[in-house]
C-alpha cells in the first residue's frame, strides 16, 4: 500500500468501501469502524494512523466496519504507511490467538506492532561526489585546496558516492573537511537508497555431513517443505545428535522456495554457537530479535521480516508475532523447555502458538528436543505429529555415563556440599586436563538466612518469600517479585547482632566451596544474574568452548543444548531440588532438566561421565535417569496424568484474585471455591 494521507492522497477513482474497521493495539474486545477519506481505497491488512480520543494511534485495517454508527459520528483514517499489508494468515492468528488465551484481540495486536516507530521508512543516507565544477573550482582557488581535500577528490576520483563518515575515513580527514567542501560547492551531496541490513544466505555452501538417520530426517524435512501446507514434526534425538544440522536442511528448503524461516529457541542469549554453526552453513548471519536489541535495530529487523528482506530470524517467543511477509517454516527448537511459557500480560505457550500459525497459514512446523514435553509425545504417539528419530550422537560421540550418588551413604563434610565421590572425580578431570561442570539451579549463596538466635527468617515484606543472599552482589533478592535489601547488622526480630547464618546452597556457595578444594582451577559462573544479554552470554560460552575455564558452575542455562568438546564430567549438586512443591510437572521437568544437563558431557571423542547427588536414588525420575529407560518414566508420569485427567488429557484454568484488603480477597476465593463445578465422580 502507498503512503498517503487524508489530504493529499492518491488518485484513486473506484472506490469500494466508506469505511472500515480498524484494530487498535489496545486491549479492546473488538475493532473500531473509521470512515474512509474520499478516493482511498485500503485494504485488510494496511497499517494506518487513525483518530483516537485526543492522541493518534496505529492500527491495522480489519475488514469491513461492523457497526452502524451515523456517517457524521465516524472519524477518517489519517495516513497509511508504505509497507505490505499484515498478511491474512496473521490476522487469522491474532483472531484465534486471543479467543483461545482469553485476551482481547487488540492486545494480542500490539505484540505484532512492536515497534511502531518501524513503520515509518529509515532516513536516507545523504553521501557525496565530486561537483561537476570541480576542476574549474580548483584552478580558482589554486593553493587554497588544501592536501586534506586534495585526497577527498582523489578519493571520489571516477567512483560512486561515498556516505561522511565513510569518506573522511579512505580520505584520512575529519568529517568537518569533507562538510566544508560541500558547503564550497566542491561536493554535490545525493541520497543513497536503503541498504539491506540482511544479506541473504548461501545455498551453495557446503553441508555438514549427515550420517544415516540424520540424511533420512533431513529429506523427510526438506520434502514436507517443498511439498507445502501444513504438517507437524517432532525431531527428537539424543543429546548431540545433531539435531540442528537436520533442521538447517529444513531451513533451506523454505529459503530454495524463496519463502522465510523463523525459528524460535529458549533462550537468544545462548545462541552464539548455534548463529556460529548458522554461518558456517549458509555464510552469513540470520537476523535476530530478542529484548536486548538496541531500538534502531529493533526497527530494521521488523522492517526486514515485514518486506521479506529478513530471511531466515532466529529469536525468543515474541519473534513468533512478527509480520512475516512469506513465512513458509517454523523451527521450535527445544519444544520443551519451560521459557516458552509467557506468564505476564497475554499469557501463552509459544510452542503451541507456532503450531497455531503453522496450521493457520498452511506450512510446516518442526518441533525438536532431546526430551519432548508430554503434550507433543502424546501427539506423536496419536498420529496428529510425523516423528523423526535420531537415536545416536553426531560423529561417533556415546553417551555418558550416568550414576546416582546416594548422599544418605556419601555424604558431604559438614558444612560442604559436594560429595566425597564427586570431589574425587573432579580431581581426576582437572587432573586430565579436561572440563567439569557443576549444575545446581539456585542462583544466589544461600536460599535461606536464619538467625541463630531466634529463628528468624528472612523474607520478602512484599510476598513473604524467603529472601536469597547473593553475597557477590551484597544484597538480598527475592527471586519472585524482584525486592532487593541489604543484609541487617541485628535481627529485626530478636536485635541480635551478627547472628545470621546462611543455609543450603546456591551456586555461588558451591564456587565458594570449589575455590577452597580447587584453588588453581579456572572456575567460572553461569547464571542469569551474572550474564546480562547475548554479548555476555557468548562471551562466556566461547571461553568454555576455547578451554579457557576448567570448571563451570550454573543454573538450567548451561543446560540449554550447548557444545564443550573438552567437557567431560558433570556433577548434578542437587537433583532432587525440581521435585519438591505441588508442581504438575515437576517430575517430567526434573528429568528433561537432568537429561539435559547430562547431555553437555562426552559430547565429542572423550567418554563422559555424569554423577548425579540425591537422598532418593529410587525415585522413578532418579532410576529412569540412571538406567537410561525414558520410555518407563514416560509411560508411569502419563498413566498418573490419564488417571487424574491432567494435561494433556485435560485443562487447568487459574482465576487469580487481587486486591487492597486481604479478608476482601479471601472471602471472594472461598465464594468462588464453593461455586467451582465438580467432576464426575
Amino acid at each position: 500500500m502507498a503512503s498517503w494521507d487524508a489530504s493529499s492522497g492518491p488518485n484513486m477513482s473506484n472506490l469500494s468501501r466508506d469505511r472500515v474497521a480498524v484494530l487498535l493495539p489496545l486491549p479492546l474486545a473488538e475493532a473500531y469502524d473509521y470512515a474512509v477519506p474520499e478516493g482511498l481505497d485500503p485494504v485488510d491488512g494496511d497499517y494506518v494512523a487513525v483518530p483516537l480520543g485526543s492522541r493518534q494511534v496505529v492500527g491495522v485495517v480489519w475488514g469491513d466496519a461492523g457497526h452502524a454508527v451515523p456517517e457524521e459520528k465516524l472519524r477518517p483514517l489519517l495516513h497509511g504507511f508504505d509497507l505490505p499489508p499484515l498478511p491474512a494468515a496473521a490476522r487469522r492468528f491474532v483472531d484465534w490467538m486471543a479467543g483461545y488465551v482469553v485476551s482481547p484481540p487488540g492486545a494480542v495486536l500490539r505484540m505484532t506492532l512492536n515497534p511502531a516507530a518501524a513503520l515509518e521508512p529509515p532516513a536516507p543516507t545523504v553521501a557525496y561526489l565530486a561537483a561537476a565544477t570541480v576542476g574549474g573550482a580548483e584552478e580558482s582557488m589554486g593553493r587554497r585546496l588544501t592536501a586534506a581535500r586534495r585526497r577527498v577528490l582523489e578519493t571520489l576520483a571516477g567512483g560512486p558516492p561515498r556516505p561522511v563518515a565513510e569518506l573522511a575515513r579512505d580520505a584520512a580527514c575529519g568529517v568537518g573537511v569533507v562538510r566544508a567542501m560541500a558547503a564550497a560547492g566542491l561536493l554535490t551531496a545525493v541520497d543513497l537508497p536503503p541498504v539491506s541490513a540482511f544479506p541473504h544466505p548461501d545455498l551453495t555452501r557446503p553441508r555438514a555431513r549427515l550420517n544415516d538417520s540424520q540424511q533420512r530426517a533431513a529429506e523427510r524435512l526438506a520434502a514436507a517443505v517443498s511439498a507445502g501446507g501444513y504438517s507437524a514434526t517432532l525431531l527428537e534425538g539424543v543429546t548431540g545428535s545433531g539435531k540442528t544440522e537436520v533442521y538447517f536442511e529444513a531451513l533451506a528448503a523454505a529459503l530454495a522456495a524463496g519463502r522465510q524461516a523463523l525459528v524460535l529457541v529458549p533462550e537468544i542469549a545462548l545462541t552464539a554457537p548455534w548463529l556460529d554453526r548458522f554461518a558456517e552453513r549458509f555464510g552469513v548471519l540470520p537476523a535476530q530479535w530478542h529484548s536486548d536489541l538496541t531500538p534502531r535495530r529493533r526497527r530494521e529487523t521488523w522492517r526486514g521480516v515485514a518486506l521479506g528482506e529478513a530471511r531466515v530470524l532466529v529469536g525468543a517467543r515474541s519473534a513468533l508475532f512478527l509480520p512475516f511477509a512469506d513465512l513458509g517454516l517454523i523451527v521450535v527448537d527445544e519444544e520443551h523447555d519451560a521459557a516458552f511459557k509467557q506468564e505476564d500480560g497475554v499469557v501463552y505457550h509459544a510452542r503451541d502458538m507456532a503450531v497455531a500459525r503453522a496450521h493457520l497459514g498452511g506450512i510446516p512446523v518442526v518441533l525438536a528436543s532431546a526430551t519432548p514435553s508430554l503434550e507433543t509425545a502424546v501427539n506423536a504417539e496419536t498420529g496428529r505429529y510425523a516423528r523423526l528419530d535420531l537415536p545416536q550422537r553426531h560423529g561417533g560421540a556415546v553417551l555418558p555415563s550416568i550414576e546416582a550418588v546416594d548422599l544418605r551413604q556419601a555424604s558431604p563434610p559438614r558444612g560442604r556440599f559436594l560429595s566425597p565421590i564427586l570431589v574425587e572425580a573432579l580431581t581426576e578431570t582437572l587432573a586430565a586436563g579436561e572440563q567439569s561442570l557443576l549444575y545446581l539451579n539456585r542462583r544466589g549463596y544461600a536460599p535461606l538466612t536464619l538467625c541463630r538466635a531466634c529463628g528468624h527468617r528472612l523474607d520478602c515484606p512484599n510476598c513473604t518469600a524467603w529472601l536469597v543472599e547473593h553475597r557477590l552482589a551484597g544484597r538480598l533478592l527475592c527471586h519472585h517479585c524482584g525486592h532487593a535489601a541489604a543484609r541487617p547488622a541485628r535481627c529485626p526480630a530478636c536485635g541480635a547482632e551478627d547472628s545470621f547464618t546462611a543455609c543450603g546452597p546456591g551456586v555461588e556457595r558451591v564456587a565458594e566451596e570449589v575455590a577452597g578444594l580447587f584453588p588453581e582451577a579456572r572456575v567460572a559462573l553461569m547464571t542469569s544474574d551474572l550474564v546480562h544479554g547475548p554479548a555476555q552470554a557468548q562471551a562466556l560460552l566461547r571461553q568454555v568452548i576455547r578451554h579457557e575455564v576448567d570448571l563451570l558452575i550454573g543454573t538450567q542455562l548451561v543446560a540449554k543444548g550447548h557444545h564443550f568438546p573438552m567437557l567431560t564430567l558433570v556433577g548434578v549438586v542437587d537433583a532432587d531440588l525440581g521435585l519438591n512443591g505441588g508442581d504438575l510437572r515437576a517430575g517430567e521437568r526434573t528429568y528433561q532438566l537432568l537429561s539435559q544437563v547430562a547431555g553437555r558431557a562426552g559430547r565429542a571423542d572423550r567418554p563422559g561421565r555424569v554423577l548425579v547427588q540425591t537422598y532418593a536414588p529410587e525415585h522413578p525420575v532418579m532410576a529412569a535417569l540412571v538406567a537410561g529407560d525414558r520410555d518407563r518414566f514416560l509411560a508411569a508420569e502419563l498413566a498418573a496424568r490419564v488417571d487424574a485427567g491432567m494435561p494433556p488429557f485435560g485443562r487447568l484454568a487459574a482465576l487469580i484474585v487481587s486486591g487492597p484488603d486481604e479478608r476482601a480477597v479471601e472471602t471472594a476465593t472461598t465464594a468462588l471455591a464453593r461455586r467451582a463445578p465438580a467432576g464426575d465422580d
